[in-house]
């Protein structure tokens, strides 16, 4: 389970960059929810050990 949600925060960063530096007119900032997820798995992840 911990590397699944590992690997969900590294899929999350890539769409994130992906939209950030691709698209940054077509999804403004909406797209800073996605890194924001990102980063609340990995806080889990560690939290939870």
């Amino acid at each position: 389970m911990g590397n699944l949600l590992y690997i969900i925060a590294v899929v999350l960063v890539v769409i994130w960059l992906i939209g950030f530096l691709g698209f940054p007119d077509a999804v403004g900032g909406l797209i800073h929810i996605l890194l924001v997820i990102a980063i609340i798995v990995v806080l889990l992840r560690l939290i939870r050990g």
